[in-house]
């Protein structure tokens, strides 16, 4: 048996284990029984519950006694009786089944057609009747009024074949091409068909007229599904007296209201397969919708998912037994699978056992299917260095990351980290240790964490102060300290949480520290030397160590204000920067001088390497602290920024070729010019000399007037002197 969890609701596969072939000997079988563990653990509900290779349907009778399923190789049909929990009887048949119905409560009546065209009537004893349609049928179904059967299939007319008259009536004309599936309404006996264009058509058999038509096709398709073909209708279901549930052959699956054309909902497989069964759940109002490869349960008011089911094998019918938990299903596999899931009711009468069963299993939990795997996300496929996996069969998406055998993740960790299990070993071997040594008897004294000891030793402090406030006080409680508190335990473990004093965030948001500094020091000294005293002397008695009284003192200084330490803090500060800042640039004026001095030797004393001087590559360094040379230059750029243009012109003179001048904070700005060379010099020099030349030579008009202007050149059809022009 196994048992698996979906949206937690438990599931109980109780067909899931090894099955022992036919042809072994009684005998074999009970040594294997004995030897094998997983046949031991099996469940055998109901014996020889398979066919030999392939079922193909299945159904319960009426009276729920009797489980009929139908498979091949070769074509029979098998009839279990749940009373017995056993096979009653088996028949094999000329030709493979398409679909059976049973007419009567029992398994007494019994209609097959075939996938040769030919129906076949069975009663108790066997073989009964057979006849033959005229075209390939795929569907029927049974009208009990007027015991008549309607055969749909490859052809537009839906055949009748009358039961007490044995014979053929008239058949129904049809606008479809073909049929796929049909269904009768067991309230108002509405009759349905499914068409290969994607269309329901109802009639109604006391007239033989057609009462409606329903364009699943085009109402299948939404903003969320991806359809590559025509839906066609292939799977057909009534509930009750108006609802009626579609599924096409893209994967939705319809539900309608007769009173109206268009679906109440549409639900998506997302698997872009055929829907090959219909079922409801009339207690729970879930519907039961599977494709070959998945089983669907969800809500038919909402469409919220309860639960699915996935099989090894994929699925060729689905059977609900009625009023349980307990459905059947038959598969492309020798054995028929049996469900129970105890969400949706209990287990049938002849199988009450199974109540008892699962409430043991869920008070003792046994390994589930996902016990054989381990979650795994993207990140940690990365670290194994398997994310080239992603797409394969080996994982298994699910969430946000996937499922993978839980062998081959332990074989490639031990590869990533083989030293894992070593350090494994080593902190399993010091557990076991420390765990022995608390069993011993110890010395009481007062133990300090490695890291943060003075921040200890000040809790530590404050607890007692509470401890001694709330024993003046009996109704008052101390308050907890967070050296007990786990939350805060890395705190006092870690070195990255080293609190560092000597920094000037803390100086500056502790004053008082450096007072209460000292005094915690004095004490940690004491209580180092109480702990090399108590090693030393063990059964002598602790004497009171030398200077403890000097540590209970207490300085008057304590009673300064918080403000007066902070204004203290701040001026050491600035005093720690000048002298900081004093002593880089004094190195720096050592090392350049250093460097001239070494410029100079090499200047002198040029090297020779076999007999020809070589250059050595020379070196320079910037001064430390030039970057803080804005600071005190401040006065010098406000009076540069209050003078005119004309004086800061004049101040740059002397720096056309080169100006520098700082921006921001640890930033320069340089400005510059090119040297122009000689030529352009030269040719600049010659434009100018053209220029003074060209101007001594020039004829100025500055004695026109702007009148005379005006009077030459005013007056039309005149010369110069007012003569008519020529």
């Amino acid at each position: 048996m196994q048992i698996s969890s979906v949206n937690d609701v438990k599931i109980y596969n109780l067909s899931y284990g090894k099955s022992l072939p036919e042809w072994l000997s009684d005998r074999k079988k009970r040594q294997l029984q004995k030897s094998d563990v997983d046949i031991q653990r099996r469940i055998e509900l109901i014996q020889d519950f398979e066919m030999p290779s392939v079922s193909t349907s299945i159904k319960v009778s009426r009276d729920g006694q009797f489980i009929l399923a139908t498979g091949t190789y070769k074509p029979r049909i098998r009839c279990y009786d749940t009373y017995q929990l056993s096979l009653k009887f088996e028949r094999c048949l000329d030709s493979e089944v398409v679909a059976f119905d049973i007419l009567s409560d029992d398994y007494s009546k019994l209609v097959f057609l075939h996938c040769d065209r030919y129906v076949e009537f069975h009663s108790q004893h066997g073989h009964y009747y057979k006849t033959r349609i005229p075209k390939y049928g795929r569907d029927f179904s049974y009208h009990y009024p007027s015991c008549d059967l309607f055969f749909v299939g490859a052809s537009s007319e839906v055949f009748r074949l009358n039961l007490e008259q044995g014979r053929f009536l008239n058949s129904l004309q049809t606008d479809a091409v073909q049929h796929n599936v049909c269904d009768i309404n067991p309230v108002h006996h509405l009759f349905a068909t499914g068409t290969s264009e994607g269309r329901v058509e109802c009639w109604d058999p006391r007239v033989r007229s057609r009462v409606g038509t329903l364009d699943c096709a085009l109402s299948s398709v939404t903003e969320g599904t991806e359809v590559q073909s025509l839906p066609s209708v292939s799977a057909l279901k009534f509930n009750g007296s108006l609802t009626m549930a579609v599924g096409t052959s893209t994967g939705q699956v319809l539900l309608y209201d007769l009173r109206s054309s268009l679906p109440l909902l549409v639900k998506d497989h997302y698997y872009n397969l055929p829907i090959k069964s219909l079922n409801f759940h009339e207690q729970l109002d879930l519907v039961l919708s599977a494709d070959c490869k998945i089983i669907k349960i969800w809500n038919k008011d909402t469409g919220k998912v309860f639960s699915s089911i996935q099989p090894q094998a994929d699925i060729n019918d689905v059977c609900l037994y009625p009023k349980s938990g307990m459905l059947f299903t038959a598969n492309e596999d020798t054995k028929m699978n049996t469900f129970y899931i105890p969400a949706l009711g209990p287990a049938p009468r002849w199988c009450s056992f199974l109540d008892n069963l699962t409430e043991e299993l869920e008070e003792s939990p046994e390994s589930t299917v996902y016990d054989d795997y381990k979650f795994v996300t993207r990140k940690d496929l990365e670290n194994l260095g398997l994310s080239h996996l992603i797409g394969s069969s080996l994982l298994r998406a699910y969430m946000h990351g996937f499922f993978m055998d839980i062998r081959l993740y332990h074989k490639v960790k031990s590869m990533a980290n083989p030293f894992a299990y070593e350090e494994y070993r080593k902190d399993k071997i010091r557990q076991k240790i420390e765990e022995t040594r608390t069993q011993r008897v110890q010395i009481e004294r007062q133990k300090l964490p490695k890291v943060n000891k003075e921040l200890a030793l000040k809790l530590l402090e404050e607890g007692d102060d509470t401890a001694q406030m709330a024993s003046r006080k009996k109704k008052g409680k101390a308050l907890p300290s967070i050296l007990g508190d786990d939350r805060f335990k890395v705190m006092f473990e870690n070195p990255d949480y080293q609190v560092d004093e000597q920094s000037e965030e803390f100086r500056l948001l502790n004053p008082i520290v450096s007072k209460v500094g000292q005094k915690r020091k004095k004490k940690l000294c004491l209580l180092a030397q109480q702990a090399a005293a108590a090693q030393q002397v063990a059964e002598e008695e602790q004497e009171e160590p030398e200077g403890q009284a000097s540590s209970e003192e207490e300085s008057s200084d304590d009673d300064k204000s918080w403000v007066e330490e902070v204004r203290e803090q701040r001026r050491l500060l600035r005093q720690e920067d000048r002298h900081r800042r004093r002593e880089e640039r004094k190195q720096a004026d050592r090392s350049t001088v250093l460097l001239e001095k070494e410029q100079n030797t090499r200047e002198k004393t040029p090297n020779v390497v076999d007999g020809k001087k070589t250059s050595q590559p020379q070196f320079y360094q910037i001064k430390a602290g030039e970057e803080f040379r804005s600071f005190r230059d401040v006065a010098q750029k406000q009076k540069l920024q209050k003078a005119s243009l004309e004086e800061r012109l004049k101040l740059e003179e002397n720096f056309r070729t080169s100006n520098v001048s700082d921006s921001t904070v640890g930033s320069k700005q340089l400005t510059f010019t090119l040297k122009k060379s000689e030529q352009q010099a030269r040719r600049q020099q010659a434009e100018r000399e053209h220029h003074k030349e060209r101007k001594k030579l020039r004829r100025s008009a500055g004695h026109l007037s702007s009148a005379r202007g005006r009077g030459r050149h005013g007056s039309r059809g005149r010369g110069v002197r007012g003569r008519p022009l020529s």
